[in-house]
């Protein structure tokens, strides 16, 4: 066994730690709110992912917020509950309710049909301002896409430019 499979062990093992102290976190906040969920701990692309489920969803819906406005607040308390807990920063992403999921699939669209733009008139191509995560999102289809794209601008009016290809 080479030392890489041992560092990607032991990655695997800090990011799983990372979910379960973020469970423990999460699971305060919905016992403090009196709210039903199911917490899903992964981990995906080199970061923890915890989801808090409900089947009823509603029931969750307003630690989402206003385009999710709360849940940002949220993965930003988490992930400094984890680095306190662990001395690490996390990465750690949190979805509620699926938000990111669908969100994702969204900007997954908008990006498409910006990329379209970009390619039929061969110019660049500007978007709304989005959160961190969402320019995360489109930025990974634009680089899947062979094209280029750039973030401009202060949170909250930070937005992506899309141009031709260099």
């Amino acid at each position: 066994m080479g030392s890489g499979t041992q560092l990607d062990r032991k990655r695997i093992t800090q990011l799983e730690e990372e979910g379960d102290v973020a469970a423990d976190y999460l699971e305060e906040i919905l016992d403090i709110a009196d709210l039903d969920g199911d917490i899903e701990i992964d981990v995906e692309h080199d970061r923890a992912s915890v989801a808090i489920i409900a089947e009823d969803d509603s029931s969750i819906r307003p630690l989402v917020g206003r385009d999710g406005e709360v849940l940002e607040a949220l993965q930003e308390l988490t992930r400094l509950a984890v680095q306190t807990k662990t001395g690490e920063r996390s990465r750690l992403m949190l979805d509620i309710a699926g938000y990111r999921a669908s969100r994702r699939t969204e900007l997954t669209k908008l990006a498409q049909d910006a990329i379209a733009k970009v390619r039929s008139t061969g110019r660049a191509v500007a978007l709304e301002p989005l959160n961190a995560f969402e320019r995360k999102v489109v930025h990974d289809v634009v680089t899947e896409a062979g094209l280029t794209s750039e973030s401009h601008g202060v949170d909250p009016d930070r937005y992506i430019e899309i141009s031709p290809a260099q």
